[in-house]
């Protein structure tokens, strides 16, 4: 059932009308997803991620990407895979359920809609991750939906 509460589309980050990166977010991860470029051999890709900052890169070459990230995330479970010509990197919130209006600080911020979707979302994750046994896919909120952080006592971590 969890997976009917996962993130239905990426929200693209396009920059003077070039798409830079995708990203789409879960209660507990931010992923970013940069398109390669054709033949790259996969070993000259750099990805460096720090508590507050991503640095994307091709070996010799400035930075494709070199910024701070809206939140600081947890860097021993953070991580970067290559797929299908595809960079993907992982970040683990540091504050599980917050919702990220984009995963670089100042950059393709989601609209207020798009904002307050991703807030229901987790939301909805939350209480499926709560109450394993009801299905939470097709409930929806009239009106504001809280922080998924803060609700009735906060998430509970182990």
């Amino acid at each position: 059932m969890a997976e009917k509460l996962a993130p239905e589309k990426r929200h693209a980050f396009v920059h003077n009308g070039q798409k830079v990166f995708e990203w789409d977010q879960t209660l507990e991860e931010v992923n970013m997803y940069i398109e390669l470029p054709k033949n790259m051999p996969t070993k000259l890709i750099q990805c460096v991620i720090k508590a507050g900052h991503v640095e994307v890169g091709i070996h010799g070459n400035p930075p494709y990407l070199n910024h701070d990230l809206m939140l600081p995330v947890k860097t021993d479970s953070s991580f970067w895979t290559i797929e299908d010509g595809e960079l993907h990197i992982t970040l683990q919130k540091r504050e599980k359920g917050k919702t990220w209006a984009s995963p670089i600080q100042g950059q393709g911020s989601l609209d207020p809609y798009a904002a307050d979707q991703e807030q229901k979302r987790l939301m909805l994750q939350r209480f499926q991750e709560e109450n394993p046994g009801f299905d939470f896919s097709q409930a929806q909120f009239s009106g504001t939906c809280p922080d998924p952080r803060t609700f009735m006592g906060g998430i509970h971590t182990d």
